[in-house]
């Protein structure tokens, strides 16, 4: 479904990605974690031409994504950002609507889409006419989650996209991503920083690290069988989060 081959990323005369390959199979959720700096944020915007990659290939579907105009491109791939990238300016109808206004579509069947993307991310029809400023953080990531459903997407990238949010709100985001995702099928790659939230989501996990993979596995096999140090530190369990990596584990 996605492939990356000897991607390399530079900045100047800085190396931020160095040569990563993974596959990401269909329906699959793959998680990208590493510490700041390491690289996996600018991985997965080369997904989608965000940014450009200096060298090496990115399929999808077994096509080189540079075969597509950067907007068609991004039109097949839901993205939700870090710090959620909502329109201030437009509702949250109007947000969830944007790239199917842009796609031409009717505005009846815009419309009849926003209701049944608010459904699947849980908000209130009340809700269609507030600005992003009159909701909650967690409302606010839901209708980002949703804007990024609208064109139906066989692939979302997801930015480090719970990260400002408080604990609760975070964890009963994952829950309806987990949903989301199984119900839709969805292949997915997520970033994050969070070694606990890495573990409750992803089928597999790249641990990153200096703009390289160091290891690619299940849950089960980096917690089992860590890599390196590196990934043995990155391992060690809060004691508050032990009892859901134990539940994880028992089921995995």
């Amino acid at each position: 479904m996605i492939e990356l081959q000897n991607v390399t990323k530079f900045f100047a005369s800085a190396q931020v990605v160095n040569q990563v390959s993974l596959q990401v199979a269909q329906g699959e959720l793959l998680v990208l974690l590493g510490a700041s700096g390491c690289g996996k944020t600018t991985t997965l915007k080369m997904i989608n031409r965000l940014i450009e990659p200096s060298a090496g290939r990115i399929l999808l579907d077994g096509v080189d994504v540079q075969a597509y105009l950067p907007h068609e491109l991004r039109r097949r791939i839901g993205y939700v950002f870090q710090r959620i990238g909502l329109f201030p300016h437009l509702n949250v109808a109007e947000n969830i609507g944007i790239t199917l206004t842009l796609l031409g579509q009717p505005q009846k069947q815009i419309a009849a889409r926003v209701e049944e993307l608010l459904a699947l991310v849980h908000l209130e029809s009340a809700l269609l006419k507030r600005r992003p400023m009159e909701l909650s953080g967690g409302q606010q990531q839901r209708v980002a989650v949703a804007r990024a459903l609208a064109a139906s997407p066989r692939v979302m990238l997801l930015d480090e996209p719970f990260a400002a949010l408080d604990p609760l709100t975070r964890e009963r985001l994952q829950q309806a991503l987990l949903a989301i995702k199984q119900k839709l099928s969805l292949t997915a790659i997520f970033v994050t920083h969070d070694m606990v939230e890495a573990l409750l989501l992803g089928d597999r996990i790249a641990v990153m690290q200096d703009g390289q993979i160091i290891q690619i596995g299940t849950p089960r096999e980096l917690l089992v069988q860590p890599a390196n140090e590196y990934v043995e530190q990155l391992m060690r369990t809060p004691k508050n989060q032990a009892e859901r990596v134990a539940k994880l584990l028992n089921t995995a």
